[in-house]
């Protein structure tokens, strides 16, 4: 699963690793099984006015390792109406409590250990009235969601989808709702027959209903988790691909369905992919992907049929601004879950790095293998990135048997720690032993659950090496290594010395890594292993080295101050072969710009075969150094009218546009032109400062199309200069849009809330800003948004409303800090 708060992260500051214990210190055991899950057949139909779900469930199950005269069932906020053990076809009534939580079911008799037996169960499903309580990840656990069912919203489709991770299938039908059960299913929806319906496994039947129904019923011949039972339901067109003889469809609404091969086309050559890489064939029946509207996260991995929010879906203009990073990198994930998570589960949310770290971990195996090695080192550092931006992630343990919340396991650990685990984990046994060690993995616990245990027993098998040293120091322990890294050239001796320090908390990881020593003009490599706080090596070397490149493989998982010169880092740029070589010479220019060497490594930069490298240089440039724009100026405009990449021709036109220089107004003229609304609304800003007049005259003929940075670009034009006329449609926009684009909104907002005499749009406005900052407050600088608040009323002073802007302005501020 996507998760939002992991897209929020790049917010935070990140500060020093600190060890820490956890706040909750409960041990949280893997769910006892009593009774196991065996079949589930559900026969559902849906009252779309009260949005409920009418279902009657034949359940079966048996007893686990003893006999049993009860059966427990999570069962959340429904009314059931009868409840009885199936005799043949024949229902007996039995008796029950039920709590609102779960129905505690009383057998009649002592059920011997592994028996199978079936409860009938009709019930009414209430999801709208549970008020179930969310997490940062998925921000809401009712489970079945009813979304426009009275046709309210215009424009708006109606559909009905579900959501289960992490234990919110329940409040759709009893089940036992736990990750370490597994059962087969058979749906049957009864809907209006104008719409069409997904669920897992196969389509077997479709019949009429009544008048205007139908009735679809699904059947899901191999077991798989609660958590991952799904259904759909609305207005969808599918188009139909196939993959060795099974069916792969995509199911969009109507007017996206001319996309749909443009969006999702790339999954079938992802399931040919990973089957022969993880040597495991895709062990399901049919693969569909669906997006719906309103979902509470960004996509699930149901299995044989992954949910996809509204991001998943644009008209083709939409898409030549979307990078890797956004729906491409999503397929992949969910695509992966199909093995790691769906075909072996993780036993207990404890363990959820067996699912998400893995799923993590093919974002970069799909961007190597279908956009070469830049593109997967590029996925990989913005991963470790992420993870490293938020110290609250350095006290916790990947696999961890502590924690307030189960919700609380989807954060950057288990996803971009765990993923870039992996990748180090990859590259120390190498690509062959490593991914026959998760053929065993997968091949030993098919249709199963598994924990990082039977990983390293797996890979231990496959490498025959002992990987308890790995498990502890990366998978039970917090944090990661912090270093310094130092360096000598003993003349004398003809030595290079390199010292490498840990100042992290607690004892020393221990580091296998390969280390390149460049002189005259050839690289030597020597493998080391790092073991105390401060070691130093000593490497052989004919001449002083240009270069001394400490993980040459780029993969480990630390924080490192490099001490090296920055005549080394211009050599190891132009002469280390990695994507993060490359970043790490740019990174190091950025923080020394006034330095020739820099200014020369930056403008190099411009130049970089990977258009994110590129896009790095232009967003590291300081062009209030004379020299340096001199020598930048004619490379942005080359990027910024004839790159390949929209991203790096939007961040050039923007690097043009912070010089405020009317010679360039005919090129952000011309670039308003361009089919990407990234650069129109590159373009537009650029235009604002030059002339405001003519930026807000285009702004207003680009009212009718914009998405994206073009309609960040319209609310700061209209901040700056728009009028009372233009708040309806800014608020609007905003509204519409994705956090992150309403954080880029808020100046724009605040430029105008500062100036407009209409206490309606100061209240609604100040209001915006203030929910925007409670709800994304630990990801986000929010002392800076309560500056741009008082900004606002400090602009107010003297005004007509000024009484009301900070009465707003000191509620505002109150909420935000006690949130």
């Amino acid at each position: 699963m996507r998760n939002l708060l992991l897209l929020l992260l790049a917010f935070a500051v990140a500060t020093p690793a600190v060890a820490q214990q956890p706040t909750d210190t409960v041990y949280r055991a893997t769910p006892r099984k009593v009774n196991e899950l065996v079949h589930t057949r559900l026969d559902l139909r849906f009252d779309y006015a009260k949005r409920y779900a009418y279902g009657k469930e034949w359940l079966t199950l048996k007893p686990h390792a003893y006999a049993t005269d009860s059966l427990r069932l999570d069962a959340q906020g429904m009314d059931i109406q009868a409840v009885a053990l199936m005799k043949g076809d024949v229902p007996q009534p039995l008796p029950y409590d039920y709590n609102q939580r779960q129905l505690l079911i009383r057998l009649g008799r002592m059920v011997p250990a592994g028996e199978a037996y079936t409860i009938y169960i009709e019930y009414t499903a209430k999801p709208d009235e549970l008020h179930a309580k969310g997490s940062a990840a998925i921000r809401d656990a009712k489970g079945l969601y009813f979304i426009n069912p009275d046709s309210a919203e215009a424009g708006k489709p109606v559909q009905i989808w579900t959501q289960g991770e992490t234990e919110a299938n329940s409040a759709w039908f009893p089940t036992i709702d736990k990750p370490n059960q597994k059962s087969t299913s058979e749906i049957s929806l009864t809907v209006p027959a104008k719409y069409a319906t997904l669920s897992n496994g196969l389509l077997v039947s479709q019949v009429p209903a009544g008048p205007g129904l139908r009735r679809d019923t699904w059947k899901m011949a191999q077991p798989h988790a609660p958590y991952l039972f799904m259904l759909a339901v609305g207005d969808f067109q599918k188009t139909t691909d196939t993959w060795r003889g099974k069916e792969v469809s995509y199911y969009l609404e109507p007017r996206y369905a001319a996309q749909a091969r443009a969006i999702f086309g790339q999954t079938p050559p992802m399931l040919e992919f990973f089957s022969k890489r993880l040597g495991v064939e895709f062990p399901w029946q049919k693969y569909a992907q669906v997006v719906v509207r309103d979902y509470v996260s960004g996509a699930m991995e149901n299995t044989t049929a992954s949910l996809f929010g509204p991001h998943a879906q644009g008209t083709a203009r939409e898409q030549l601004d979307w990078e890797y990073a956004d729906v491409e990198r999503e397929i992949a994930h969910e695509l992966f879950h199909q093995w790691f998570g769906d075909y072996v589960t993780a036993e207990s949310w404890s363990n959820l790095t067996m699912n998400e770290s893995f799923a993590n971990f093919s974002e970069v195996l799909w961007a190597e293998h279908a956009h070469g090695p830049d593109a997967g080192a590029a996925q990989a550092d913005r991963s470790l990135r992420n993870y490293l931006s938020s110290a609250g992630n350095y006290a916790k343990p990947l696999v961890r048997f502590t924690y307030a919340d189960k919700e609380d396991m989807f954060d950057g650990v288990s996803y971009q720690k765990g993923g870039s685990i992996l990748n180090m984990l990859r590259s120390y046994l190498g690509e062959e032993v490593f991914f026959k060690g998760l053929q065993r993995y997968l091949t030993q616990n098919a249709f199963g659950t598994g924990e990082a245990q039977q990983l390293r027993l797996a890979l231990e098998e496959a490498s025959g090496q002992d990987l308890n040293w790995f498990f502890n120091q990366w998978y039970y322990r917090a944090g990661h290594p912090i270093v310094t890294i130092d360096y000598a050239w003993d003349a004398a001796r003809k030595e290079q010395q390199v010292t490498i320090r840990q100042t992290q908390p607690g004892p020393a990881f221990q580091l296998p890594l390969a280390v390149d020593v460049y002189a005259n003009g050839q690289p030597t490599r020597h493998h080391i292993t790092v073991r105390a706080a401060t070691e130093t090596f000593r490497f052989p070397s004919a001449s002083k080295p240009d270069l001394v490149n400490v993980d040459a493989e780029k993969v480990l998982v630390w924080q490192k101050t490099d001490n090296k010169p920055l005549a080394a880092y211009a050599y190891q740029f132009h002469h280390a072969p990695r994507y993060l070589d490359r970043r790490e010479a740019l990174a190091a220019a950025q923080t020394q710009v006034t330095q020739p060497v820099a200014q020369q490594l930056l403008v190099a930069g411009l130049a970089d075969q990977s258009p994110v490298l590129r896009q790095f240089a232009i967003e590291s440039l300081a062009l209030q150094q004379a020299g340096l724009r001199k020598a930048a100026t004619p490379a942005l405009l080359q990027l910024a009218t004839i790159d390949s990449s929209v991203q790096v021709r939007a961040a050039a036109l923007l690097a043009l546009g912070s010089l405020k220089e009317k010679r360039y107004a005919p090129l952000f003229a011309q670039a308003l032109e361009s089919p990407s609304y990234r650069v129109q609304g590159a373009a537009l800003q650029g235009l604002l400062p030059l002339n405001p007049k003519l930026a807000l005259t285009r702004a207003l003929a680009l009212e009718a199309d914009n998405t994206g940075a073009l309609t960040v670009a319209l609310v700061q034009v209209y901040g700056q200069v728009g009028t009372l006329a233009q708040w309806p449609l800014m608020r609007k926009k905003y509204d519409a849009a994705t956090p992150i684009n309403r954080l880029d909104m808020l100046p724009g907002l605040g430029e105008i809330l500062g100036r407009l005499d209409d206490p309606t749009a100061l209240t609604e406005g100040i209001t915006r800003i203030k929910d925007l900052t409670v709800g994304f407050k630990p990801y986000l600088d929010y002392k800076r948004l309560i500056g741009l608040l008082r900004q606002i009323q400090r602009r107010q002073a003297g005004r007509p409303n000024a009484a009301l802007a900070a009465t707003l302005v000191a509620q505002a501020v109150a909420e935000i800090e006690a949130a």
